[in-house]
């Protein structure tokens, strides 16, 4: 019989992000929502006025595709760019109906964290303690 790998929380972690971004992915399926559709909306939504620039930045993804995944919720009537004319500053906001579409998914993210605690309490509460000493430590 071979023998254990040893025991590694970055592969651990990873394994268990992979399961729960699965089921994440498929909960925001219904909504025509993908996982970086969802965090690109929550960016615009929580910085109203950002910039291509920063908002690639922060997705991590290029300009140019900010630029295409903007278009796209502007034409299904998600996002509004006021000054969508080339050498002007962009003001993204999320409308009416991508506050709903964003609400509706928090239902999903509340589901799957009332899941996830009940399954792995101590996991939980190791990832709230993180993640409010990070935070603590960007201020």
């Amino acid at each position: 019989m071979s023998e254990l790998p040893p025991f590694s929380p970055t592969v651990a972690l990873l394994t268990v992000g992979r399961v729960w971004d699965a089921a994440f992915a498929e909960g925001l399926k219904p909504l025509g929502l993908t996982t970086r559709r969802y965090g690109l909306l929550g960016h615009i939504r929580g910085t109203p006025g950002i910039s291509f620039s920063e908002l690639a930045r922060r997705s991590r993804i290029t300009v140019q595709s900010a630029h295409t995944a903007v278009a796209a919720f502007v034409v299904s009537g998600l996002v509004d760019d006021g000054t969508a004319h080339a050498g002007a500053a962009s003001t993204l906001r999320v409308t009416a109906k991508g506050e709903s579409l964003l609400a509706r998914a928090a239902e999903v993210v509340a589901r799957l964290d009332a899941e996830f605690a009940a399954q792995h309490p101590e996991l939980t509460e190791v990832l709230r303690v993180h993640m409010l000493r990070v935070m603590s430590a960007t201020d």
